[in-house]
C-alpha cells in the first residue's frame, strides 16, 4: 500500500489540497488558506501523480488544456459513481442542468439524489461538478463557493469560443 500523500497548490482562484494514493488522486479540494500541508515532502519526494496533476491544473487556468488524463480514484456508492461518471462526461466550455443530469441517469425523479452526489464530488475541476448549473441557467450551489463557480465557467466559455477575455 502506499503512503496518503497530500500536498497543496496554489491555484489563480484559491489553494487547492490534493491527496493521492497508489497513483490515482484522490481529493482535489479548494481549502481555506490557512490550512497547513501537515506532511510536508520535497518537490523530488511527491509521487509522479501529484507532479501530473500539477502541471495538468497548471495547464488548465493557462487555458492549454481541456481534458485531464490524470488517474483518479474517489470513493462512493454505486450511484454517485455513476453520477460523478456523468459529470466527467460534460464537456469543457458546456453546463447541463441538475434536471439533465438526472434524465441522463436515466430516471428524471431522482434529481436531488443527483444534485447530492454532485455535492459529494470530492475531485474539483478534474470532475467538473461546476458544470452542473440550475435548470434556469442560474449558478445554483457550489461546495467551494459561486464566486469560484463563475471564474471557472467563465474561464472555459472563454476559451471554448476563443475569446481572450470577456470584458
Amino acid at each position: 500500500m502506499e503512503t496518503i500523500v497530500s500536498h497543496i497548490y496554489h491555484s489563480p482562484i484559491g489553494q487547492i489540497s490534493m491527496t493521492a494514493e497508489d497513483g490515482c488522486i484522490t481529493e482535489l479540494i479548494f481549502t481555506d488558506p490557512s490550512t497547513e500541508n501537515s506532511d510536508y515532502f520535497a518537490d523530488d519526494e511527491l509521487p509522479l501523480v501529484i507532479h501530473q496533476c500539477v502541471d495538468e491544473l497548471m495547464e488548465y487556468f493557462a487555458g492549454t488544456r481541456r481534458e485531464f488524463t490524470v488517474p483518479i480514484n474517489q470513493s462512493g456508492t454505486d450511484f454517485q459513481q455513476r453520477v460523478w461518471k456523468e459529470l466527467y462526461e460534460i464537456p469543457f466550455g458546456k453546463t447541463l442542468s441538475y434536471a439533465d443530469l438526472a434524465k441522463k441517469l436515466g430516471d428524471p425523479k431522482v434529481i436531488r439524489a443527483a444534485a447530492s452526489a454532485n455535492g459529494k464530488n470530492k475531485i474539483a475541476i478534474i470532475v467538473p461538478c461546476h458544470r452542473i448549473i440550475g435548470t434556469d441557467q442560474s449558478l445554483v450551489g457550489y461546495a467551494w463557493g459561486k464566486a469560484r463557480k463563475r471564474w471557472l465557467l467563465q474561464h472555459e466559455f472563454r476559451l471554448a469560443l476563443g475569446v481572450q477575455t470577456l470584458f
